[in-house]
Protein backbone atom coordinates (compact mmCIF):
# COMPACT_ATOMS: atom_id res chain seq x y z
CA UNK A 1 0.00 0.00 0.00
CA UNK A 2 2.87 2.76 1.03
CA UNK A 3 4.73 1.89 -2.43
CA UNK A 4 1.41 2.63 -4.20
CA UNK A 5 0.83 6.17 -2.33
CA UNK A 6 5.06 6.70 -3.32
CA UNK A 7 4.30 6.01 -6.78
CA UNK A 8 0.98 8.10 -7.13
CA UNK A 9 2.71 11.03 -5.55
CA UNK A 10 5.83 10.76 -7.69
CA UNK A 11 3.67 10.22 -10.84
CA UNK A 12 1.35 12.74 -10.28
CA UNK A 13 3.99 15.81 -8.26
CA UNK A 14 5.98 15.85 -11.78
CA UNK A 15 3.37 16.71 -13.62
CA UNK A 16 4.33 20.22 -16.00
CA UNK A 17 1.00 20.54 -17.17
CA UNK A 18 -1.46 21.90 -14.39
CA UNK A 19 -4.61 23.30 -14.41
CA UNK A 20 -5.64 26.61 -13.33
CA UNK A 21 -8.89 26.56 -12.44
CA UNK A 22 -11.60 27.30 -9.75
CA UNK A 23 -12.97 25.30 -7.03
CA UNK A 24 -16.45 25.33 -7.95
CA UNK A 25 -17.86 24.90 -11.05
CA UNK A 26 -20.07 22.34 -13.40
CA UNK A 27 -17.19 19.97 -13.98
CA UNK A 28 -16.34 20.01 -9.96
CA UNK A 29 -20.37 18.76 -9.41
CA UNK A 30 -19.61 15.79 -12.25
CA UNK A 31 -16.53 15.50 -10.05
CA UNK A 32 -18.23 15.10 -6.76
CA UNK A 33 -21.27 13.09 -8.27
CA UNK A 34 -19.73 11.05 -10.99
CA UNK A 35 -16.95 9.73 -7.94
CA UNK A 36 -19.82 8.94 -5.33
CA UNK A 37 -21.55 7.05 -7.78
CA UNK A 38 -18.67 4.89 -9.31
CA UNK A 39 -17.45 4.38 -5.69
CA UNK A 40 -20.88 2.85 -4.74
CA UNK A 41 -22.13 0.81 -7.87
CA UNK A 42 -18.31 -0.72 -7.57
CA UNK A 43 -18.86 -1.49 -3.80
CA UNK A 44 -21.95 -3.26 -4.43
CA UNK A 45 -19.97 -5.11 -7.46
CA UNK A 46 -17.92 -6.41 -4.39
CA UNK A 47 -20.94 -7.52 -2.46
CA UNK A 48 -22.49 -9.66 -5.29
CA UNK A 49 -19.66 -11.13 -5.52
CA UNK A 50 -19.16 -11.88 -2.05
CA UNK A 51 -16.54 -10.52 -0.69
CA UNK A 52 -16.38 -9.66 2.52
CA UNK A 53 -17.36 -6.00 3.55
CA UNK A 54 -14.05 -5.28 4.11
CA UNK A 55 -12.51 -5.85 1.09
CA UNK A 56 -15.75 -4.27 -1.22
CA UNK A 57 -15.64 -1.43 -0.02
CA UNK A 58 -11.50 -0.83 -0.29
CA UNK A 59 -12.27 -1.99 -4.44
CA UNK A 60 -15.01 0.77 -4.61
CA UNK A 61 -13.03 3.68 -3.07
CA UNK A 62 -9.51 2.31 -4.97
CA UNK A 63 -11.46 1.48 -8.08
CA UNK A 64 -13.20 5.15 -8.02
CA UNK A 65 -10.04 7.12 -7.03
CA UNK A 66 -7.86 5.14 -9.80
CA UNK A 67 -10.55 6.51 -12.29
CA UNK A 68 -10.25 10.06 -10.67
CA UNK A 69 -6.29 9.90 -11.13
CA UNK A 70 -6.34 8.53 -14.31
CA UNK A 71 -8.68 10.72 -16.07
CA UNK A 72 -6.26 13.81 -14.18
CA UNK A 73 -3.43 12.18 -15.76
CA UNK A 74 -4.88 11.96 -19.03
CA UNK A 75 -5.57 15.95 -18.87
CA UNK A 76 -2.15 16.18 -18.15
CA UNK A 77 -1.13 15.80 -21.92
CA UNK A 78 0.32 18.81 -23.53
CA UNK A 79 -3.01 19.19 -25.42
CA UNK A 80 -5.29 18.49 -22.65
CA UNK A 81 -6.55 20.93 -19.83
CA UNK A 82 -3.47 20.25 -17.10
CA UNK A 83 -3.81 18.29 -14.01
CA UNK A 84 -6.04 19.41 -11.38
CA UNK A 85 -5.57 19.29 -8.08
CA UNK A 86 -9.03 20.58 -7.77
CA UNK A 87 -10.69 17.91 -9.47
CA UNK A 88 -9.14 15.23 -7.46
CA UNK A 89 -10.20 17.05 -4.19
CA UNK A 90 -13.46 16.95 -5.85
CA UNK A 91 -13.11 13.31 -6.85
CA UNK A 92 -11.84 12.12 -2.95
CA UNK A 93 -14.74 13.99 -1.73
CA UNK A 94 -17.26 12.29 -3.51
CA UNK A 95 -15.56 8.72 -3.36
CA UNK A 96 -15.92 9.89 0.73
CA UNK A 97 -19.39 10.74 0.01
CA UNK A 98 -20.24 7.43 -2.05
CA UNK A 99 -19.00 5.35 0.98
CA UNK A 100 -20.33 6.89 3.62
CA UNK A 101 -23.94 6.79 1.90
CA UNK A 102 -23.56 3.46 0.58
CA UNK A 103 -22.86 1.87 4.13
CA UNK A 104 -25.58 3.88 5.78
CA UNK A 105 -27.60 2.51 3.46
CA UNK A 106 -26.87 -1.55 4.66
Amino acid sequence: MRKGIIVLLLCCSGCAHQSDDAWTGKDKAQHFIGSAIITAAAIEYGDKQHWRTRDSNAFGLMFSLSLGAGKELYDSRPTGSGWSWKDFAWDVAGAATGFALWNIGQ
